[in-house]
């Protein structure tokens, strides 16, 4: 039994860190084994480039370091030959890629041409570049992060003494909240926040709020943040008018995180694993929340999404994510029912859905369940064919592993559904007409939006078995002519007005300039019968 893989690229972290510290980081993998072991975790470490492991799972061997669809095949054969419930990427991108899923509103002032994540590895699909294929994911996965460009083994070495020595705690210890919002999407904030801890009186505005939070201010093992984010730079940013300034900063953290903080975080590049060298050394915050003692950390690599006013895009998935963690879910099955509530629950999967599912991944052990408790009773008595753990004299462990062998199965079988049968966006060549092009500049012009860009996307519904199985009635409505209209563009700025950058921070690199936040606005309209029946609108976080 291999119930949680530990996977790796050796040559990749041999090239970062030499044999000296690899040979300190595979002493913190061994420590990492013996403590799941007893814990009643069977855990192995497979390096996707030695022959010999993959040759034990009857997979290719990878041969070329950052190519995606060599790592997808990989990951794939250790899955399919193992079956474990937890896979464990160990490294950063630079050791082990992220999958490069083409971006659906690329283009424009939505500037990722790849969503980047590390949904695929969590789908039984093969490799492939379009979102739509992974909307349906059956794996447990999160990613234990080197520092990229990194040279010095410590940092993961410290993340993997962390997954050794987590210890669950009781649900009220993840009961209060350390919680920030920019001030311009106060309410849409205060809905999550509520949702999750049924209050919002600790809700933080920026501005005026942030961002040198004091340690009983980050002390909450709880964080849920939605704020602003750049492209690899170790801030998130509030927001009032045209006024950004600085929110939360990971030189501020330090000493201050909780150990066993989870934290849920919408802001755009809010998860971005990107290189210290980049901004004067500086990790960005997700990288800063694990190194001082955090569990797990949900975030996004590129561009998010969400709205002013109620909740959609990184609003739920942070919710569903949280709120499971809270109810006692190990954080890679947090994630992955979050994932699939998130699929599963809307009548078909538009581009700014699609987008969203792509680029948010989990950092951190996804075996660590931070709160005590989770899943159903189970008996004690030791089941047919696990007679080691009896031998052992540990039938509630046998009896624990049962119990998530079966809730392995039924979420394989849940999200091999939402793949087989959820209708999504697919990008479009055709125009909307002229009656419709004129109802959405008119949705533009309401909303101020500058130079507004239109992308046009079909809505396909698969034709598997499960899928004819559905009533005639929502046949007919499938039916129907359907399209999105994703209306693209800036929001409007008051003449002279800039970006704050970080305040006393001004250690950044010549190789980029000083950040600035330029937010828009993305209107996603829903097209039947030639006619806009719905729309929403998302924002830039």
């Amino acid at each position: 039994m291999n119930q949680k893989v530990l996977i790796t690229n050796l040559s990749a972290l041999t090239a970062k860190y030499g044999a000296g510290g690899v040979k300190k980081i595979s002493a913190a993998v061994t420590a990492l084994i013996a403590a799941d072991k007893a814990r009643g975790l069977q855990t192995r470490l497979i390096a996707v480039d030695r022959a010999a492991d993959m040759k034990t799972v009857k997979g290719p061997r990878v041969t070329k370091a950052g190519d995606p669809k060599q790592h997808k095949k990989a990951v794939d054969a250790i899955y399919n030959a193992l079956a474990p419930d937890y896979l464990v990427l160990l490294g950063a991108p630079d050791v082990l890629p992220h999958q490069d899923l083409r971006n659906p509103v690329f283009g424009g002032e939505d500037v990722d041409e790849f969503a980047y994540g590390d949904v695929p590895y969590a789908c039984a699909a093969p490799y492939s570049q379009e979102p739509r294929d992974f909307i349906g994911p059956t794996r447990v996965v999160g990613r234990l992060p080197d520092l990229t460009g990194g040279t010095d083994p410590a940092y993961l070495v410290d993340l993997l003494h962390t997954a050794a020595t987590w210890k669950s705690r009781p649900a009220a210890d993840y009961a209060d909240y350390f919680a920030i919002t920019a001030a311009v999407w106060k309410s849409s904030t205060a809905r999550s926040v509520e949702r999750l801890f049924g209050n919002s009186k600790s809700l933080q505005l920026s501005p005026p709020k942030g961002p040198k939070w004091t340690a009983a201010q980050l002390a909450p093992r709880a964080h849920f943040i939605n704020c602003h984010g750049v492209d690899a730079d170790p801030s998130f940013y509030g927001q009032t008018g045209n006024n950004f300034p600085q929110a939360h900063f990971a030189g501020h953290v330090a000493g201050k995180i909780s150990e066993g903080t989870v934290a849920a975080v919408e802001c755009c590049y809010g998860a971005e694993l990107y290189d210290p060298a980049l901004v004067g050394g500086q990790a960005g915050l997700c990288s800063t929340y694990l190194e001082h003692g955090a569990y797990g950390y949900l975030g996004s690599s590129t561009i998010a999404y969400g709205p002013a006013e109620g909740n959609g895009a990184a609003d739920l998935l942070c919710q569903y994510f949280l709120r499971r963690v809270k109810a006692g879910a190990s954080l890679g099955r947090a994630t992955l029912e979050a994932r699939l509530e998130f699929a599963g629950g809307a009548a078909e999967l538009d581009p700014i859905d699609l987008k969203t599912l792509a680029q948010f991944h989990l950092l951190g052990d996804p075996s660590i369940h931070p709160v005590i408790g989770g899943g159903p009773p189970v008996a004690l008595a030791v089941p047919r064919g696990l007679a080691g753990f009896a031998k052992a004299k540990q039938p509630e462990i046998a009896a624990a592993a049962l119990a998530r062998s079966d809730r392995r199965r039924q979420l394989t079988a849940r999200g091999a559904r939402i793949g087989e049968t959820q209708s999504c966006a697919v990008a479009s060549t055709t125009e909307p007409g002229r009656a419709l092009s004129r109802v959405l500049a008119k949705m533009a012009a309401a909303m101020q939006i500058t130079a507004p860009q239109v992308l046009s996307f079909s809505i396909e519904t698969p034709g598997s078995p499960l899928a004819k199985t559905r009533t005639a009635r929502a046949r007919r409505v499938e039916a129907a002519p359907s399209a999105f209209y994703v209306v693209m563009g800036g929001e409007p700025t008051t003449p002279g007005s800039t970006a704050k950058t970080r305040g006393s921070q001004t250690a950044r690199s010549a190789v980029k300039a000083a950040p600035v936040v330029r937010p828009f606005v993305a209107l996603v309209a829903r097209e039947v019968g030639g006619q806009i029946v719905s729309y929403r609108e998302m924002h830039r976080r």
